[in-house]
């Protein structure tokens, strides 16, 4: 199964290239904002309580989020893997990702992140701001908030992944298509290793 984290601040892109990728491999995509606006447009409980915090450039806490990723997982077992946008954003929720996971019998394939500066992903923000009627998209100090945010916290994710070998880094300003295959040759490279480490493991059982 392929199973990508695919990670960044908010607006470098992560939306676009999960699109690509989910029509390019086949897979179901994870996105946290969506599952919680989701909640919000049904008016329930959860989404009254996500709305408040996401106004306010606030994470929402992660067992909650563990919670609707676990029933996503439940749904898609014939999957031929996932798409985490923008998840895990904290070292604890990476952790937690992982003993999910392995309950399914799987885990994150590799972890891509969109580097993009602290400038370009205000305007790009406020630009998206004019047509999402988000509010955390229409005020520059909630979106410099956010930013913040994932540079004291979510940032420290990439070291997590990468001692595992899991995490690459990628420049997420420049054609849409370029950025693209960047990371669709990381993707592949990740996949031809995982098909070699199964090749050897069913040669030693048969051995």
């Amino acid at each position: 199964m392929l199973n990508i984290v695919l990670f960044g601040p908010p607006g470098a892109g992560k939306g676009t290239q999960s699109q690509k990728l989910i029509a390019r491999y086949s897979l179901v995509h994870l996105s946290t904002g969506d599952l919680l606006r989701s909640q919000i447009a049904q008016g329930t409980e959860l989404g009254l309580r996500a709305k408040k915090l996401m106004d306010e450039g606030l994470l929402v806490p992660d067992e909650v989020v563990i919670g609707m990723i676990e029933s996503q997982l439940a749904s898609n077992t014939e999957a031929a893997g996932f798409i985490f946008d923008g998840f895990p954003r904290t070292v604890p929720q990476a952790e937690s990702l992982d003993a999910l996971m392995q309950r399914y019998d799987t885990g994150v394939s590799c972890m891509i992140a969109l580097e993009v500066a602290e400038e370009e992903l205000v305007t790009r923000l406020l630009e998206r701001g004019k047509t999402s009627n988000r509010p955390d998209d229409q005020d520059e100090t909630k979106i410099r908030k956010r930013v913040t945010v994932y540079n004291t916290e979510t940032a420290q994710v990439a070291g997590f992944y990468a001692a595992q070998q899991k995490f690459h880094a990628l420049n997420g300003i420049g054609a849409i298509e370029d950025i693209f295959q960047q990371i669709c040759a990381i993707v592949d490279q990740h996949q031809a290793a995982t098909t070699e480490d199964t090749r050897q493991a069913t040669d030693e059982v048969k051995a």
